[in-house]
């Protein structure tokens, strides 16, 4: 089972459809670089393989694949290659029945992922999905990253850094005055 060639993340599924549910197929994804908007690119090509199985309702598309992200570091704003796995669960429905020819009543399961008219599975959106889901919130370079300094905006893992003590705003010269209670009694 291949994908046209074209368009090598749709899969015709027809001849699976008709065979007993537990049927299966597996694919093979290899070099597939996806536009995923503005926000987010990857930096290396998805790699891995996906399984295809035949259920009562339609199919059952599993897999693994691995990919990485050209993201930039939370703290210190360097550009990195962020590593991701990607774990695909997800029933596609036909929109077609494969046995009468006429459409499916989509207003049933408004909220599934459903095959073409052709009875193809389109991969990309199920993939694009899972790539968005297993981006890192706030990716880092390096667990121990120290970012930057929030005075001047310099690196702090390159090196001594230091300043003076800031001027303090004359609208607030009066706080310095106060003192927390253990401030006070240690005085």
């Amino acid at each position: 089972m291949t994908g046209p060639a074209g368009d090598v993340l749709v899969y015709n599924v027809a001849r699976l459809l008709t065979e007993a549910p537990g049927s299966s197929r597996t694919v093979r994804v290899a070099g597939v670089m996806l536009n995923l908007g503005a926000d987010i690119e990857l930096a290396d090509p998805l790699e891995g393989d996906v399984r295809i199985a035949r259920t009562n309702r339609g199919v059952l598309v599993t897999g693994r694949l691995t990919t990485s992200l050209s993201e930039s570091c939370s703290r210190c704003l360097r550009s990195i290659e962020v590593p991701i796995d990607i774990a695909l669960e997800e029933e596609v429905l036909p929109s077609i029945d494969i046995v009468t020819g006429l459409p499916v009543d989509e207003s049933v399961e408004p909220d599934v992922a459903r095959l073409t008219d052709h009875h193809e599975l389109d991969l990309e959106p199920l993939l694009r999905e899972a790539i968005l889901l297993a981006e890192p919130i706030a990716p880092l370079c390096r667990p121990d990253c120290p970012g930057l300094c929030v005075v001047c905006g310099e690196d702090l893992s390159v090196g001594d850094h230091a300043h003076d003590e800031a001027p303090i705003d004359p609208r607030l010269e009066a706080l310095r005055a106060f003192r927390r209670d253990d401030e006070a009694e240690n005085r």
